[in-house]
């Protein structure tokens, strides 16, 4: 069985994976999950929340222990992962993008938003935006259509009510990876067909831009950790081993 380390996205936090943690474990994984600077119940402050900031949480907790881990990106943890395997590629068994911005060598979150496939972001068409340095959130009332459409409607509140504010310097800050330093990782993507925050076409062409050994398709929205939990735990188990 394999050691899961699995990294939560935007408005997010390590809540977003508590329904498949203990199915994984379960399933005799070793399942970790941990908040992102600024995120969930972490309190870094705004300024300080920057990708590299992301990448370091994320190599400090795959040094946690000795074994490689299986890094799990959720949505804008894609690009964490992407980030924290170019520093600590060695503690990497292999990479998960789960509907996730899944960037090349000098691309960013925004710049991946702007290309043609992904023109029906909800995300960024409801995104509002306030402060310096800017912080972005999703209106409660939009909060259902955006992440959770797939979910029943009136199952979705109490996870809407538990999205927060968003830093968004991560969003336009290119990743950094060394000439081939991720050519020998191993990458699997699992799409999600019914994504309004990251459109299944956009997910298929990062996919197939930075070559993944196994795309598994999921008939969800862009938070299948809460509505299609199932699904999503028979993936990363497969995936993972």
């Amino acid at each position: 069985m394999a050691r899961l380390v699995l990294v939560h996205g935007a408005f997010g936090g390590a809540w977003v994976w508590e329904p498949v943690v203990g199915p994984l474990r379960d399933r005799g994984h070793t399942v970790e999950t941990f908040d992102l600077p600024g995120s969930g119940d972490d309190g870094t402050p705004v300024p300080e929340v920057t990708l590299d900031a992301y990448a370091e949480r994320a190599c400090e907790a795959l040094g946690a222990s000795d074994e490689p881990a299986v890094l799990v990106g959720h949505s804008m943890g894609g690009v964490v992962i992407t980030q924290a395997a170019a520093r600590c590629p060695d503690r990497i068994a292999k990479l998960i993008y789960l509907c996730a911005f899944l960037p090349r060598d000098g691309q960013c979150l925004e710049d991946l938003t702007k290309l043609p496939e992904g023109a029906d972001d909800m995300v960024m068409a409801n995104l509002v935006v306030e402060g310096e340095p800017p912080v972005g959130w999703i209106p409660p009332e939009k909060g259902h259509e955006v992440l959770f459409n797939a979910c029943d409607e009136a199952d979705s509140p109490p996870w809407v009510e538990k999205l927060g504010r968003q830093p968004l310097v991560p969003f336009v800050t290119p990743v950094a990876i060394e000439n081939g330093a991720q050519d020998a990782m191993a990458r699997c993507y699992i799409v999600c067909e019914r994504d309004n925050a990251i459109a299944a076409g956009l997910q298929r062409r990062m996919a197939g831009a930075t070559p993944c050994e196994s795309i598994v398709d999921i008939d969800t929205d862009h938070m299948p950790q809460i509505s299609a939990t199932d699904e999503l735990v028979d993936a990363l188990d497969r995936l993972a081993q």
